[in-house]
């Protein structure tokens, strides 16, 4: 039996350059999750949606299905497909794992990292990210909250979703109901990495909660209830979109 694990810590690595990276900004990202409408045949159906919405506003877009809808997602649609979770685990004996090399080879083009329904330890993150850059993914680093956000903007990454538990699923919006969550987490990466793109998630549901979230420095959104359990999933595409500025091309 393989006594192989995970590579350990190391420095953080060089950022991928913007050219290189299959992900734009402002950037509306989707993450399906689990919900039982947005596997398989659902999850094609929502990501249709999603791609002809984001044609029309002129917004750079990905989305995040369950693990197994990667491959099928990535065959039907051209909005690039992200992983939800990616592992540190090399290619081999490993079982039940979510290597960077299977997201590549099912058409997935990157992967959130250290959501906070799928967290890992903090020691684990740099060798998550190496993984992904080896494989030419992008990644998505998500935080807590705005010293989270500092702590974690050491790795560089391109992107970091800002995210507070506590608003995920719910009606109340984080750039509403904690805008200096928002603003904080902006000035505290950028000190540290000037040239990652901050996006918010938690409670997003309407336009204006997205105008607000850019207002106070935010280059994206991180999305699922809004949109997942929406009675109409394209309207609340259509809606959240409506709340990015009209004057840029992704």
């Amino acid at each position: 039996m393989s006594t192989r694990s995970a590579p350990g810590p190391s420095a953080p690595r060089p950022r991928r350059s913007t050219e290189t990276s299959p992900l734009g900004v402002p950037l509306f990202v989707l993450n399906l999750k689990v919900y039982a409408r947005c596997l398989g045949t659902g999850a094609v159906e929502i990501g249709r949606a999603f791609e002809n919405q984001l044609k029309m506003a002129r917004v750079a877009g990905a989305i995040a299905p369950a693990a197994p809808d990667m491959g099928l997602l990535a065959q039907r649609i051209r909005v690039p497909v992200i992983a939800q979770h990616a592992d540190p685990q090399e290619v081999g004996p490993f079982t039940g794992y979510v290597v960077p090399e299977a997201i590549a080879a099912a058409g997935g083009r990157g992967s959130l990292v250290n959501h906070s329904e799928h967290p890992i330890p903090m020691e684990t993150i740099p060798a998550v990210l190496q993984r992904l850059d080896a494989a030419g993914l992008e990644a998505i680093l998500c935080a807590r909250d705005v010293s989270n956000s500092r702590e974690l903007a050491k790795f560089r990454p391109r992107f970091l979703a800002v995210e507070p538990p506590e608003l995920i699923g719910g009606t109340q919006s984080v750039s509403t109901a904690q805008p200096s969550v928002v603003s904080g987490t902006v000035s505290a990466v950028h000190e540290v990495s000037p040239a990652t793109h901050v996006l918010c998630g938690a409670g997003i549901h309407r336009r204006a909660d997205v105008r607000r979230a850019v207002e106070l420095g935010a280059e994206g959104i991180l999305v699922s209830s809004a949109v997942t359990r929406a009675d109409d999933p394209g309207q609340a595409i259509e809606e959240l979109l409506a709340g990015f500025p009209r004057t840029h091309k992704p």
